[in-house]
């Protein structure tokens, strides 16, 4: 490798703040209440936003879980946070799986959750917002369970050099691999699409 080859390592920046429950929305209840056994698909999703580093800078991933499948219904990423990032991912997941009306959507309290624009979304499709209580991570655990294997077996691993690039990867990531290859020890050790056909053949017999 010649001397000019050799890049420095990437600087490392702030940690950006994902949510900010410093608003002047409606709080909705914490209705899921850390019931993660659900044996239905669409009863429960669950909505969060993580980052990825790269070298051009961060870019936002918004996703959309299905609690009874683990499977990762809806998916939207950009290099600005702002409240279309999360609406896309559940317009995702919804013309994706055409949820049955009283779908119970667990979030955090964050105001991209809590606007008016997102919250017409959940009313429009019959959907019952949830909220993790304020500074609780837990009560979205799932959720957080997801983002924190993303980092452990991919980003953690690899480095970014585009946003390009890391979309590529997410991509791959989600539906070749976390979807459609990776087991999960919460649905009898089963892959979401397999959790997700079991379940609609229990449902129809």
């Amino acid at each position: 490798m010649k001397e000019n080859d050799i890049r420095p390592p990437m600087r490392k920046r702030r940690m950006p703040m994902t949510t900010d429950s410093r608003h002047g929305y409606g709080i909705a209840p914490n209705l899921l209440d850390r019931n993660f056994q659900i044996t239905a698909p669409d009863t429960v999703w669950l909505a969060d936003i993580s980052y990825i580093p790269t070298d051009e800078g961060w870019l936002n991933l918004a996703a959309v879980k299905d609690l009874g499948t683990m499977e990762i219904v809806g998916w939207s990423m950009s290099d600005r946070l702002k409240s279309t990032l999360c609406e896309d991912a559940l317009k995702m997941a919804i013309r994706s799986r055409r949820p049955p009306r009283g779908l119970i959507h667990h979030s955090d309290r964050g105001v991209q959750y809590a606007c008016g624009e997102y919250q017409k979304l959940l009313n429009l499709h019959g959907m019952i917002p949830s909220m993790s209580r304020k500074g609780n991570c837990l009560d979205n655990a799932p959720m957080e369970s997801f983002f924190g294997a993303l980092k452990t077996e991919m980003v953690h691993r690899t480095r970014f050099r585009t946003r390009r690039q890391a979309r590529a990867a997410l991509f791959e990531y989600i539906e070749i691999f976390y979807n459609r290859q990776r087991r999960h020890s919460s649905i009898g050790y089963r892959t979401p699409a397999q959790a997700r056909m079991d379940m609609e053949i229990k449902i129809a017999a």
